[in-house]
C-alpha cells in the first residue's frame, strides 16, 4: 500500500536550493522519515542526482551511528543525557560528512531525527556556509519550531509540518470508495504505518503508539513525575474535542470528578507538552467584530483521529465530533491558519418592555472555523446532519451576522451535490469537501 504525499513533496521541491535548512516536523510515525528518505530521495534520483551525492543519515539508526566510530575514537559517539537517552557527538558527525563530500560537487544532506545530534543548530549553521550543500532534516518535537531556535538560525530555516494522512491521501492509497474509506478513517485515522498491519492489529498498534511512544516520550523528555495525571489529562482532552476548554476549568474537572489536585499551571504545561509532541493542536478563539484573539477557552483537536480514539479505548466514536476534527486538520493540510470564530450579536427576544417594544439580548455565537491564508478567508461550519430546517438554520445563524464578502461554507454529510443557498452560503457534502480542493478557492 503506497500513500502519495504529493502536497509535501511539492513543498520540498519548491524549497530546493533556497539556502535554508528545510525542517520537516510532525508527530512520531506520521511519515516524516519516509517522506524525506524515500519519496523525496526517489524524486532526486529521478531528477538525475547521483546516489553518492545524496547523503542520508538517521540519528536513531545504529548502523548509521556506527559509521562515526572511526572519527576521533578517543571520544564517545553516543553521549548519555539521562536514563535510556543519548545524543550523538556532533564533532564526529561533522568529520564524517567532511569525509564523504568535497568542494567540487553539489550534495544533498537528508538528516533524520536531527534533535538527537549534539549542538545541531551550530552544526547545521556550519553546513549552511557550504554553498554546495542543500540540507533537509526531520525532527519530532518543538525544539525545531521554537523562537529560540529560529533566533539561532537567524531566519535560515524553512519549515514543513507533516500531518498524518489526509482523507484524500487515504482514499487514494487504499483505493477504497469514499464511503468505505470513511468508515475506517474515522476509527483508525491516518498514521501510515498502521495500514501495513493486519486489520485486527491496527487498534492495538494505535494503543501502543499512544501509550508506549507518545506518552512515554513526553514523560522522558519533560521529566514528568505524575505520569498518571498526564495520561488522564490526555484522556479528558480526547473526550472533549470540539468543546471549549481552559486550564482553570480542567482543574475543577479533576478536583470534582477524580478528586485530584492538579493546578491550572501544571495543566497548561502538560497541554503545551502535548502540542510540542504534535499530539494535539490548539485552535484559539477569535472575536470577529472585536478583531481580537481570546486566550481561553480554546478548542483542542488531535493531529490524528486514530490516536485520539486510542486514548478513549475506541469507546467514543462520535461521528459529528470526529468529522469536525477531520475538517480542522483538512484546512491545515491545505495550508490555512485556523481559529474558532466568535461573534457578539443582539438578538430580539419574545419579551416586551414597558413601552411595548421587544427586548434584545446580547449573545455570543460561534463559527466552527475561520481559515485564513494570505488574503483569503473562509468561514466553515461543520454539521453532520442538516436534514431538518431547524438544524440548518441553527448552523447558518452565526454566518448571517458576518457582514463581509468572504466565502461561507456549511459542511455536512448528506450525499447531495454542492449548492449555494439564497444567502450565498455553500452547502457541501463532507466527501466533496475533503476530496475536491476547489471548494476552498
Amino acid at each position: 500500500m503506497y500513500f502519495d504525499r504529493k502536497v509535501y513533496l511539492d513543498q520540498l521541491i519548491r524549497k530546493k536550493h533556497n539556502s535554508l535548512v528545510k525542517v520537516i516536523t510532525g508527530a512520531r510515525r506520521s511519515g516524516k522519515s519516509y517522506l524525506m528518505n524515500n519519496i523525496f530521495y526517489k524524486s532526486l534520483l529521478n531528477e538525475g542526482i547521483k546516489e553518492k551525492n545524496i547523503i542520508r543519515f538517521s540519528f536513531d539508526n545504529d548502523e548509521h551511528i556506527d559509521l562515526l566510530d572511526d572519527f576521533f575514537p578517543e571520544e564517545k559517539t553516543k553521549i548519555n543525557v539521562g536514563k535510556d537517552n543519548y545524543i550523538i557527538n556532533s564533532k564526529k558527525f561533522r568529520a564524517y560528512i567532511k569525509s564523504v563530500t568535497n568542494d567540487n560537487e553539489y550534495f544533498y544532506l537528508l538528516l533524520d531525527e536531527i534533535q538527537m545530534l549534539d549542538s545541531f543548530v551550530g552544526t547545521l549553521n556550519g553546513f549552511l556556509s557550504h554553498s554546495n550543500f542543500d540540507i533537509y532534516v526531520t525532527g519530532s518535537n518543538s525544539q525545531l519550531l521554537s523562537s529560540e531556535i529560529e533566533t539561532k538560525f537567524r531566519g535560515r530555516k524553512s519549515s514543513i509540518h507533516l500531518l498524518p494522512l489526509s482523507f484524500s491521501e487515504f482514499v487514494t492509497g487504499t483505493n477504497l470508495s469514499p464511503e468505505s474509506a470513511w468508515r475506517k478513517y474515522i476509527v483508525t485515522g491516518g498514521i501510515p504505518i498502521i495500514y501495513q498491519q493486519d486489520e485486527e492489529d491496527r487498534e492495538k498498534y494505535l494503543l501502543d503508539l499512544c501509550y508506549e511512544t507518545y506518552l512515554k516520550d513526553i514523560i522522558g523528555r519533560k521529566n514528568i513525575k505524575d505520569a498518571d495525571n498526564l495520561s488522564d489529562l490526555l484522556g479528558v482532552l480526547a473526550s472533549c474535542i470540539g468543546s471549549g476548554v481552559s486550564p482553570s476549568n480542567l482543574e475543577k474537572t479533576f478536583k470534582l470528578n477524580k478528586n485530584i489536585i492538579m493546578c491550572d499551571d501544571t495543566i497548561s504545561n502538560y497541554i503545551n507538552h502535548f502540542q510540542d509532541a504534535f499530539v494535539i493542536s490548539i485552535a484559539k478563539k477569535y472575536n470577529i467584530k472585536g478583531k481580537a484573539y481570546i486566550n481561553t477557552p480554546y478548542k483542542v483537536y488531535f493531529e490524528d483521529i486514530g490516536v485520539r480514539n486510542a486514548k478513549t479505548n475506541f469507546s467514543q466514536i462520535e461521528e459529528s465530533h470526529i468529522m469536525e476534527n477531520i475538517i480542522y486538520n483538512e484546512l491545515r493540510y491545505r495550508g490555512f491558519n485556523v481559529s474558532v470564530g466568535e461573534i457578539d450579536v443582539n438578538e430580539m427576544t419574545d419579551r416586551i418592555d414597558v413601552n411595548g417594544k421587544h427586548i434584545y439580548k446580547k449573545k455570543s455565537l460561534e463559527v466552527d472555523f475561520i481559515a485564513t491564508k494570505d488574503s483569503q478567508k473562509i468561514y466553515v461550519q461543520s454539521c453532520l446532519n442538516i436534514n431538518d430546517e431547524n438544524t440548518l438554520n441553527r448552523e447558518k445563524r452565526s454566518l448571517y451576522y458576518i457582514d463581509d464578502s468572504f466565502k461561507k461554507i456549511i459542511v455536512t454529510k448528506n450525499g447531495l451535490d454542492p449548492y449555494y443557498d439564497s444567502n450565498g452560503f455553500l452547502i457541501v457534502d463532507i466527501f466533496d469537501f475533503l476530496l475536491n480542493p476547489k471548494f476552498l478557492l
